[in-house]
């Protein structure tokens, strides 16, 4: 069946599974037949405030049924959905709105909207309309393919927080990939991790649309406690987990899994950040029926452009791929005069295909930036992104991950990627994560790691892996590595945490 835009999925959904559980969080949900009636309701209500077709709505979120009904609600009115954490600071929450200009926006409750200079609506407070799904049905049929389905604001490295326009076309071709490919059906239950205003979300909260599977929304406390987490999940039956993967590593280090299995689980689909053996032999020692699978892209390629599906062990320490190109997209590594490097080389990772996205809102100069005409095709017009990561073919024919192409410094005369000290660290007892970066001025390598192992022991183990010169010159042990909201190690954080320190010694 040929799709053209993405809502025709929960259509589709609805009329096989109405009564079937879609979404819940805690002991409440709502069936796919009911997503789509709430759906074409908030849709009636945004068309009769005269919101336009293929414009964005914003939606104050965090990871709730509500958000869920919202998203689909925006699409049913031909609008495209804009999720934003709505305890980003006001500020921030204020230029990107400002930037926006969206047709609405749509929040969880009236605390949402309080202290914001705009109009926001409660999803519950939204006018009351005649339900007209033929109406919105017409408004649909004027939406492109290529016009957008949704947009995500990542952090940019000017502060400048990017908007990255997915077209439907990006997000439908991904997701007719994946569901076969990774089996994903009605049978699943997802236990999702990852807020709404993150990638990561989008392939949990469409592969349950699409696939008419069911997904239960964990809650945050049990990230904090993992016996709950165990617990919720098995309580749950949960069959596919599609986390980050820092949620991942986190639970693999608390030691739970040597107590509590969570035995429904049978995928583990991981993204986000370097996935490291350690932490994955962990799993599947628990696990060891389960598939594993790697997968790497940033939000501009619509989630994810390569795949490994782990087929083989790996030692602590040693590498794991991020795998081949996902269907309908090609991988090149350009040197930095944008040619091909040779096998074995390492160069950034530049990609092309129908996932990658439309550009950056109302951006163009940073849109002519990162989204370029291919080198290899002066013809005609051929886009390509450059993700400004590196990385390099293995023997096997593989892509391993290096570093951003930032990671890459020179340090005692020695080129060094970044990425390859923070791998061997993995492997160190007693650093259950880490983190690395260059002080340019001193010509010093800085470690910041959570865990009970001392400086002079993990040099010790690190000599075992790594040349003199990739040592790190200076530790800061933390009980806790700080984390942004996408659960991620705050490098930036960590790295003004150093340069203060720093200051206020000298």
């Amino acid at each position: 069946m040929y799709i053209k835009n993405a809502f025709e999925y929960l259509s589709a959904s609805a009329g096989r599974f109405s009564d079937k559980l879609a979404f819940a969080e805690g002991g409440e949900g709502v069936t796919f037949g009911e997503l789509e009636s709430g759906a074409i309701k908030i849709g009636s209500a945004l068309a009769g405030m005269g919101c336009r077709a293929a414009r964005p709505v914003a939606v104050l979120c965090e990871r709730s049924v509500d958000a869920v009904r919202a998203f689909m609600g925006v699409l049913a009115a031909g609008c495209f959905y804009v999720p934003l954490d709505r305890k980003m600071p006001k500020k921030r929450l204020e230029n990107i709105l400002l930037r926006l200009s969206p047709e609405a926006i749509l929040c969880e409750s009236e605390k949402d909207a309080e202290g914001l200079p705009f109009d926001a609506v409660p999803i519950s407070a939204l006018p009351d309309a005649e339900p007209d799904p033929q109406g919105l049905a017409a408004r649909r049929e004027r939406v492109l393919d290529l016009d957008p389905v949704y947009m995500i604001f990542t952090s940019g490295s000017t502060g400048e927080p990017k908007g990255i326009v997915i077209p439907h076309r990006a997000l439908i071709d991904f997701l007719e990939w994946m569901a076969p490919t990774l089996d994903i059906t009605e049978k699943d239950v997802m236990g999702n991790q990852a807020p709404f205003y993150f990638d990561l979300s989008v392939k949990d909260l469409w592969l349950t649309i699409k696939c008419g599977a069911t997904a239960h929304i964990i809650p945050r406390k049990c990230f904090m406690f993992p016996k709950l987490l165990v617990e919720e999940i098995s309580a749950r039956s949960v069959t596919t987990l599609i986390w980050s993967t820092s949620a991942f590593s986190m639970t693999a280090s608390s030691g739970i899994l040597d107590r509590a299995v969570p035995k429904s689980v049978k995928k583990v689909i991981l993204g986000g950040e370097t996935l490291y053996a350690r932490d994955l032999n962990v799993w599947r020692r628990a696990l060891p029926e389960a598939v594993f699978v790697n997968l790497y892209g940033p939000t501009e390629v619509t989630v994810d452009c390569t795949y490994y599906v782990i087929d083989r062990e790996f030692s602590n320490g040693e590498q794991i791929p991020i795998g081949r190109a996902c269907e309908n997209m090609e991988i090149m590594l350009l040197d930095s005069e944008l040619k091909p490097v040779k096998k074995g080389e390492t160069g950034e990772i530049c990609v092309r295909g129908s996932g990658v996205a439309r550009g950056y809102f109302a951006d163009p100069e940073r849109t002519a930036g990162a989204f370029i005409q291919n080198p290899m095709n002066p013809y005609w017009r051929d886009i390509i992104y450059r993700t400004g990561d590196l990385a390099h073919e293995g023997e096997d024919g593989l892509l391993y991950f290096s570093s951003r192409a930032d990671g890459q410094i020179k340090h005692l005369g020695y080129r060094i990627e970044i990425g390859e000290i923070e791998t061997a660290l993995s492997a160190v007892e007693g650093v259950r994560s880490a983190v690395c970066f260059f002080d340019g001025e001193t010509d010093r390598i800085v470690c910041a790691y959570e865990g009970d192992a001392a400086p002079g022991e993990i040099t010790s183990r690190l000599r075992e892996h790594l040349p003199g010169y990739m040592l790190p010159n200076i530790y800061r042990q933390y009980d806790s590595l700080p984390r942004n909201q996408n659960g991620k190690a705050d490098r930036p954080g960590l790295r003004r945490e150093y340069e203060d320190d720093k200051s206020r010694r000298l």
